[in-house]
C-alpha cells in the first residue's frame, strides 16, 4: 500500500476576496472651519484675571479648564488663560468646583 495518495483529501483554503472599499455617506462632505484664537483675533496682550465673565466661557459646567482642542486658543493664550482663572479662584472669584 502506497500512502502518496494521502495529500489528496485535502482542499486548500480558498482565497479571501478583496472588499472594495465602501463610501460612506455624510462624512467629509465639509470642510471644519479652522479654529481661531479669540484672543488673537481681539488682539488682546494680557488677560485679565478679574473678567470673569469671559473667563466663565473658558470653564467646563463641572469648574475645570477646558483644553486647547476645544476653545480654539492658541498655546501662549491658553497658557495665560490658565494662570489667569487659577489667580481668580485664588482670591474667590471663580469657584474650583460648581457642584
Amino acid at each position: 500500500m502506497e500512502n502518496n495518495n494521502v495529500n489528496e483529501n485535502v482542499t486548500a483554503a480558498p482565497a479571501r476576496e478583496q472588499r472594495e472599499p465602501r463610501e460612506r455617506d455624510g462624512f467629509n462632505k465639509r470642510k471644519p472651519r479652522k479654529k481661531v484664537c479669540q484672543f488673537c483675533a481681539d488682539k488682546v496682550d494680557f488677560i485679565d484675571y478679574k473678567d470673569v465673565a469671559k473667563l466663565r466661557r473658558f470653564i467646563s459646567e463641572r469648574g475645570k479648564i477646558l483644553p486647547r482642542r476645544i476653545t480654539a486658543t492658541c498655546a501662549m493664550h491658553q497658557r495665560e488663560l490658565t494662570e489667569a482663572i487659577k489667580r481668580a479662584r485664588q482670591i474667590a472669584i471663580l469657584p474650583y468646583t460648581n457642584d
